[in-house]
């Protein structure tokens, strides 16, 4: 049995599976540019954040129908109990969508007919998180969380904001995370990816957010770092995510443990699982390998995905038991 986690960092569109992508767009008449899914993997060789962007939205044109976006999201579901996932905060980004005509009721309902029966067919609970295209206008973002107020406390929880970092600072979305708050929704945003430290501080000073995902560059700045400590601001790092988009050269060279030594709450996560070579575990995995985890950092990790999480404190205290309680089996290759 996996190690107990919960996935915080997880982008609904970013498990579409090449065999996934060409059974759809054969369902719904989408001729996609790529011969066969081999040719497909082929191209996921990205050489920074907006090569990957490209083809990210590219293959989003085969989810048509709320039958789509159900399929979509079992599927990851199904991927993710069997790597221990016990709880998932999953992101969503309906601009995407709602630009080339699916209605955003379409995505809401099809991703909530999965998400409905999630505890019950894989164990997992879930949040749904609504993110903003950033390198869209705050206008869009504006327009868009109007058009989902039906869902909010329901089926929506919070709010993310995604996609190109450079150039486009977190307070170009102060309005919407204003609003947000108002409406007692989560808060979260990707900062310190390929953007700067002082996006960091931007997304907790003006946009209020509880979370920060990504955060990598925080420790360019330690007055930063002292305070993301201080606050208890959990980081939702993607190790083979940012291998995959050259945020650092290979998994040896990650900051996680200068991260753990400075006492920050950090956590592993999948961030676009079919895209950057493998899932909530494989991250542990890869993890483990490559800068020699041992079994207790490993607990640690996964204890902190369940304190970082929006969870009830019943559930939460539940999983944290079953983590603290967890046996590891001897291992000659890291298996998480």
């Amino acid at each position: 049995m996996p190690l107990p986690k919960a996935e915080l960092h997880l982008h609904i569109e970013g498990t579409l599976e090449p065999e996934l992508a060409f059974a759809l767009a054969a369902r719904n008449g989408v001729t996609l540019p790529y011969a066969d899914t081999e040719e497909l993997r082929r191209a996921y060789a990205f050489t920074d954040l907006q090569s990957f962007l490209d083809l990210y939205y590219a293959l989003m044109a085969v989810l048509r129908t709320e039958e789509d976006f159900a399929e979509l999201a079992d599927a990851y579901l199904a991927r993710a109990a069997e790597q221990g996932v016990r709880h998932a905060e999953i992101f969503f980004d309906p601009q995407a969508h709602t630009a080339r005509g699916v209605p955003l009721a379409v995505v809401v309902d099809g991703l909530g007919r999965a998400l409905d029966r999630s505890e019950e067919r894989h164990g997992i609970s879930t949040r749904l998180i609504m993110c903003f295209l950033r390198d869209e206008s705050a206008e869009s973002a504006l327009e868009t969380f109007e058009a989902a107020r039906p869902w909010f406390g329901g089926r929506i929880t919070g709010i993310g904001l995604d996609s190109a970092e450079v150039g486009h600072p977190p307070a170009k979305f102060r309005e919407v995370y204003r609003r947000a708050a108002e409406a007692g929704l989560h808060r979260v945003a990707h900062a310190g990816e390929e953007g700067p430290a002082a996006y960091i501080t931007e997304a907790l000073d003006v946009l209020g957010v509880e979370r920060i995902d990504h955060g990598l560059r925080c420790l360019e700045d330690p007055a930063l770092v002292e305070r993301l400590v201080r606050e208890r601001i959990p980081l939702t790092l993607c190790p083979l995510s940012n291998v995959r988009l050259r945020c650092i050269d290979t998994l040896a060279d990650h900051p996680l443990p200068a991260i753990l030594a400075a006492g920050l709450l950090a956590t592993v996560n999948s961030d676009d699982p079919a895209y950057f070579g493998g899932y909530a575990g494989d991250n542990f995995d890869a993890l483990a390998e490559a800068l020699g985890l041992d079994d207790e950092t490993l607990r640690l990790l996964a204890a902190n995905s369940f304190r970082a999480s929006f969870l009830d404190e019943d559930r939460r205290a539940a999983l944290l038991a079953e983590v603290a309680a967890y046996g590891f089996a001897p291992r000659t290759a890291a298996r998480a």
